[in-house]
């Protein structure tokens, strides 16, 4: 979605929109993706990996958002900064400036899936999910901003090894 819409503003001469200098982000194609769908499928049919495998294509390093904007205004025939502007519109809220691919929880595993790098997580019991919403619910209800903050953040730290790893 960031190739057209650069498309579309430099079409209409207008500056190139960048949320920020230092904005990052991993690419692939869609071909790629689909590719990675369908061999991370096929593996999961034919070896039976755990259930919740994470598959994620080898995409190298990220790539900042300004440098694609500057090279589309070069292909494009003109100069970064003098005949198109690039103008920063700052970051939404819960924008990240860097992705993250895995999580620290994540344990990295060896694939047999040239290019694709594949992680099995350590998901919450469910029965924790299901106390952690109903407390998350009465602690909304009360207004208790600072408890509901560290209970989310409690949430999401995921235990190392979690009851489905077992079977």
């Amino acid at each position: 979605s960031l190739i057209p819409l650069f498309e579309r503003q430099l079409a209409a001469g207008k500056p190139l929109t960048v949320t920020h200098p230092d904005m990052e982000r991993y690419f692939m194609t869609v071909g790629e993706s689909v590719q990675l769908i369908l061999q991370s499928s096929a593996r999961a049919l034919e070896t039976r990996v755990h259930r919740g495998t994470i598959f994620v294509l080898d995409m190298g390093d990220p790539i900042k958002i300004v440098d694609i904007a500057r090279r589309m205004i070069r292909l494009a025939g003109l100069r970064p900064d003098k005949d198109i502007p690039i103008k920063f519109i700052g970051l939404r809220p819960g924008e990240k400036l860097f992705e993250e691919l895995f999580d620290d929880t994540e344990k990295r595993l060896r694939s047999s899936i040239p290019g694709v790098i594949e992680a099995r997580p350590a998901p919450i019991p469910l029965e924790r999910l299901v106390a952690g919403f109903l407390r998350l619910e009465q602690l909304i209800e009360d207004g208790e901003h600072e408890r509901i903050r560290a209970l989310v953040h409690e949430l999401i730290h995921a235990p190392d090894r979690s009851r489905w790893l077992a079977t």
